[in-house]
């Protein structure tokens, strides 16, 4: 049996999403974000925030950095990664989520770079096992 690793999150961003390229030329979309939780202590509730980092690959993430403002609510599907390191002498890691579905969520926020409608958005991203044919029916 295959292990599992998918992770599935919303929050807000904490921060606009930053695109750069690898030096191949594919984009890397990285942003963070803010997923609150309720507990109870004592007789009041309080607020909890987790923070997580979020990679997107590719062209899908060429496309929606400019809609990645700080603020957004966003829904995230994906896998963590573990990435590891050796500074100074000493070993490093960090886990990321890498994303493989994005939603926009909500309406847009304060001061957000897109021009768009208050309504929620879903990008799917393009599945690459997934046959398309001109028939309704393939056989």
């Amino acid at each position: 049996m295959a292990d599992i690793n998918q992770v599935v999150l919303v929050g807000r961003l904490t921060r606009d999403a930053e695109l750069k390229y690898t030096n191949t030329g594919t984009a890397v979309c990285k942003m963070a974000i803010a997923v609150n939780r309720r507990r109870k202590s004592n007789e009041q509730w309080i607020d909890e925030a987790s923070f997580f980092d979020i990679v997107l690959w590719g062209k899908i993430g060429e496309a929606l950095s400019q809609y990645l403002v700080k603020g957004k609510q966003v829904g995230v599907v994906g896998e963590l990664r573990q990435n590891k390191w050796e500074q100074d002498g000493q070993p490093r890691s960090k886990v990321e989520v890498v994303a493989s579905n994005i939603q926009l969520l909500g309406g847009r926020s304060e001061g957000s770079k897109s021009g768009g409608n208050d309504n929620t958005a879903a990008i799917p991203f393009p599945d690459e096992n997934k046959n398309d044919f001109e028939d309704d029916i393939p056989f």
